[in-house]
This record gives structure tokens, sequence and C-alpha cells, in this order.
């Protein structure tokens, strides 16, 4: 019973990030019209939530293992759901933003938790199924997303999307509250508080001299901001060097296979990242899509991840990562050269969307797995958590990143997204440059990841963990 509980408060807390993300893409469009909004204004809407979640997420599991897992995980929850409050009552646009980045901050802290409970509650015997549970039915709430988010925003209002996880917060709590023991790592790690800030300072600069760059221009602020960005970045990377116990330990990265999935992460999430952002939109702005089935117009590619993951890490552990690794961005790839077609002549769900959803799905689900493991089994034994939590932190800096640059590149800013052939040409050429991070992150793992021996399976790989970022 305690273990059923422990799957309950921890899938359910996770699940709400989740359902956020999937929300959050669905509504831009209908809170850029009650707010009037321009295109740089939803962009933070999204990178508002992922920027400070990208630059606390190692913090955020390294305070549970120092002051208790349990309790960091539901001051994480009560803060996201608080967060998730203030963004359904917000009066503007501004305040919706700041509230995003609040429940970033909330993210962050029950994000890592929830796989770490599991990690410390269940004895070896059982926590590889455990965590295939937690997998599964995090997947799960993935694929309700869609359906949940789309009613709401369309049916409902997008406020509504929001405030819905008050009360899956408060079933969180009083199960943690009965169910989660409290749990601390017997090696604590020192908190790097100065490569936190560092590595936060520099995502902000970078993501807001490039967010402002596509709405006003490069001028003298967005060139400062960006050129400090890239400075604190360099700095990051010579305090990280210099100190003790890093936030993001430099010696993980002398391993080439290590330093070759990070960067492969960094390309294809960034593509990922972008590509939903601006494909949702398109679809209800150049196709005339409601937010309804804009959003479940995406849920066959989570099928695919559904269904397909597991059978993908199973065959990874036979023959080697590589090749799964270099296919997997090339079918993506395929998958959003086929979205090329959606505008106002073709938007044919079945003939015109349905087969790139699902061939960029099909190669999603080929990676996923053995991008996963191969990360982990590049890392000491010691330090696979950390690894974990590095490879996690690296894909959500690059959809920020890529949601902050690739769309005003494309010459969506301002108000005429809301215009159909300025929509239509910003997705085609946003889809390109994806397109083209794929084909990188393929041509990456050819380079940097050797023909090499099976892999060990991720439920074993997991059970193994000591901490979890």
């Amino acid at each position: 019973m305690i273990g059923r509980g422990v799957l309950a408060a921890t899938i359910l807390g996770s699940g709400m990030a989740f359902l956020d993300s999937t929300i959050a893409n669905v509504a831009t469009r209908k809170i850029g019209e009650q707010f009037n909004a321009d295109f740089g204004a939803l962009q933070w809407v999204l990178n508002g939530y992922t920027l400070p979640l990208a630059s606390l997420i190692l913090l955020g599991g390294a305070l549970g293992d120092r002051l208790g897992r349990r309790r960091v995980y539901l001051i994480g929850v009560v803060w996201f759901a608080a967060a998730s409050l203030l963004c359904a009552i917000a009066p503007n646009v501004e305040v919706l933003i700041a509230a995003r980045a609040l429940q970033g901050v909330g993210g962050a802290l029950l994000t890592p938790g929830s796989l770490s409970i599991i990690s410390a509650t269940f004895v070896e015997d059982d926590r590889a199924a455990a965590v295939g549970a937690w997998s599964g039915l995090g997947g799960v709430s993935a694929a309700i997303g869609p359906f949940l988010g789309g009613w709401l925003v369309e049916d409902v209002s997008w406020r509504w999307a929001f405030a819905i996880n008050v009360p899956l917060a408060v079933v969180v709590v009083v199960l943690g509250m009965r169910f989660i023991p409290e749990s601390r790592a017997h090696e604590q790690r020192h908190l790097d508080l100065p490569g936190t800030v560092l590595v936060a300072a520099a995502l902000a600069a970078l993501t807001y001299g490039t967010t402002e760059a596509g709405s006003s221009g490069w001028h003298a602020v967005t060139i400062t901001a960006t050129a400090t960005g890239i400075l604190l970045l360099a700095a990051f990377v010579l305090v990280e060097r210099g100190t003790r116990e890093a936030l993001v330990p430099p010696a993980l990265f002398a391993d080439r296979t290590f330093t070759g999935t990070n960067l492969m992460t960094f390309a294809t999430y960034g593509a990922m990242g972008a590509l939903f952002f601006v494909l949702v939109l398109h679809l209800q702005v150049s196709a005339g899509y409601g937010p309804l089935a804009a959003g479940i117009a995406t849920l066959p590619a989570t099928v695919m991840l559904l269904l397909l993951s597991a059978r993908s890490g199973r065959l990874a552990t036979r023959i080697g990562p590589r090749l799964q690794l270099t296919v997997g961005p090339l079918l993506a790839a395929g998958g959003l050269a086929l979205l090329l077609r959606i505008d106002p002549a073709h938007r044919n769900y079945v003939t015109d969307v349905l087969p790139g959803i699902a061939l960029f799905g099909l190669g999603m689900a080929s990676l996923v797995a053995p991008l996963t493991a191969t990360v982990m089994g590049s890392a000491p034994g010691d330090e696979v958590g950390i690894a974990s939590g590095v490879n996690n932190a690296v894909a959500r800096a690059a959809a920020l990143l890529a949601v902050a640059v690739l769309p005003p590149l494309a010459g969506l800013h301002g108000d005429n997204y809301r215009v159909v052939d300025s929509m239509v040409h910003g997705f085609r050429i946003v889809t390109l440059c994806c397109i083209g991070l794929l084909v990188v992150a393929a041509g990456v793992v050819v380079l940097t990841v050797r023909p090499g021996p099976a892999l060990t399976p991720p439920g074993e790989l997991a059970t193994t963990r000591r901490r979890s970022p």
C-alpha cells in the first residue's frame, strides 16, 4: 500500500509539469488574443517557465538530497500550485509571465524529486518496476495533456488550464504526507551556488537578448544582453573547472561519448522545442484548427514514444546505441520535411499532418531510450544521477534557446504571427532550421559515439543510481 501511495504521489506531481508544458503551447493563441500580446510576449509565456526550470533543476535535486527529498518535493508541489493559481488570475501578460517564472522555480524543485524519491523508497528488486510504472504512467499524462488542455482552452477558458493544477496539488500533498518517507543522501554534495547563479544569469541574458532582438532588432541593449550571456557562460565554465563539487562536473565531459550525446541532446531537443511551439500556433492561425484539434494533432508522436520506447531500449541493449542514435534524428527530420506542406491550401490532417507527426514520433522513439542509457552508461557509477541531471538540464536549455532564437530568425515578431502568410513563412523557416539541427545531431553521433557493445538496460541503470539530480 505504501509503495502504491508513493507511486501515486510522484506520478501525479510530475504529471502536473507534463500537463502544464502541453497546455501552455495550446493556450498561446488564446492568451495572445485576450491580452493583445505580441509574439515576443508569447515566447516569454513559454520561456518564462523554461528558464528557471533549466537553470535550477540541478540545484533542486541537490537541495532534496541535503534537506530531505519529501520536504523539497512537496514544497515544489505547493509552490507550483500557487504559481499556477497566479497564472489563472493574471490580469495582463506581464503578470502571467512573472507567474510562469515562479512556476518554473516550483518545477525545478519537484521534477528531480519524483524519481529520486522512488529510487530511495523502493528496494532494489522492486525499483526497476517502480521506475517503469512512473515512466509509463507519466507518459500517459503527456498523452492526456492535448485532450484536457485543448478542451479547457477551447470550451472553458485558458485560465482553467493553469488552475487545474491546484486540486491536483492538494491530492499530491495529502498522498505525500501520508505515504512518502523522508530520505536524504548519505554523502551530501556541496551546493554550488556560484555556478547556479552564473548559469541562470547567462541563460537569462541570452534569452532576453535574442528574444528582444527578434522584436526590436539588434541594437545596443540586445547586443549587450546577448554578449553578456556569452561571457557569463564562459565564466561559468571557468568557475566549474575550479570548484571541488561543481554543479556540472567538468570531468564528465572528458568522455567523448558523454560530450557527444549531450551535444546531440542539445540539437535534438532544441529542434523539438521550437518545432512544437510554432506548429501548434501555425495549425490554429494558418490551417484553421481550434485549440483542441491543434493539441490533439501532435498526439501521434506521444503515442509512438509510449508504444515503442521500451522496445527501442531493448534493441539498443543488443546492438549498441549508435545506429538508433544516428537513424532516429534523420527519421525525425524526414517527418518535419513532410510537415512543410501545411498551409491554408493543404491542411487535411490525415494526408498533410499525420504522416509527418507519425514519422517524427518514430524517430524520437528510436532515439530517446538509447540516448538516456548512453548518457548514464558513459558516466562513472557514482555520478550516474548527476550525468542524467546534466542531460536533462541540457535538453531544457536547448528548448529555451531554440524558442528564443529560431522564430525571430524566421521573421516571426510583433503581431505578424496573426497574419496567415507571415505565419506560413515563419513556420517553414523554423522547420527547415529544425531539420538542420536534427541532421547535425546525427552527424555528431557518427563522430563521437563508437560502434560499441550493447547497453545496460535502462531499468538496471535506474536501480544502481545513488542520487538523482
